[in-house]
């Protein structure tokens, strides 16, 4: 290896090194997809928390998710966000539609994943598994990756939202 190499190679390993960690995005099982598994980190002394993502049905049939499960949670509820004579209030859902082709966005301030007694504090940086269960798909377990405390999406994923149709938002079933 030449001086020049072994320099460019140096430069090269520095430059990864210094660059933000990239995380695998992306996870199926059947003809579902889930994008940006991603939480919060909660402060100290919080008992819960909450996890978001994308699901979309590339098939051309609609799925559902019927359940959530985590081993840093008691209990994995799917809630919703909602307005009700202008106060608003968060609800545990049965389940979420996943229209085919319409990506349905789990998000702060809308459906989510809610994390009811943690079994520790969610910390920026670390990960968790998150099992998900739909309905025609089956079950997949993806990692979540813990932002900040005041993150409002994934790192990295705005230039991967752009305009994206989040349209399946409120298609759920009250429990």
């Amino acid at each position: 290896m030449t001086r020049l190499s072994r320099g460019l190679c140096g430069a090269l390993f520095g430059l990864c090194l210094s660059a933000p960690v990239a995380f695998a995005d992306d996870f199926t099982v059947g003809a579902v997809t889930v994008s940006h598994p991603w939480a919060r980190a909660t402060p100290g002394g919080a008992q819960n928390g909450a996890a978001y993502l994308t699901v979309t049905e590339t098939g051309a049939e609609a799925d559902r998710l019927v359940k959530a499960a985590t081993p840093a949670a008691q209990k994995a509820e799917l809630h919703v966000h909602l307005m009700e004579d202008g106060v608003m209030k968060m609800r545990p859902v049965e389940d979420i539609d996943v229209p085919p082709a319409a990506p349905v966005e789990l998000k702060p301030g809308g459906l989510h994943i809610m994390l009811l007694g943690l079994t520790a504090p969610l910390k920026e940086g670390d990960s968790f598994p998150l099992t998900l269960t739909f309905a025609k798909a089956g079950e997949i377990t993806v990692p979540v990756h813990i932002e900040g405390v005041a993150a409002s999406m994934p790192h990295g994923a705005m230039e991967m939202h752009g305009d994206m149709n989040m349209g399946g938002q409120m298609m759920m079933k009250k429990q």
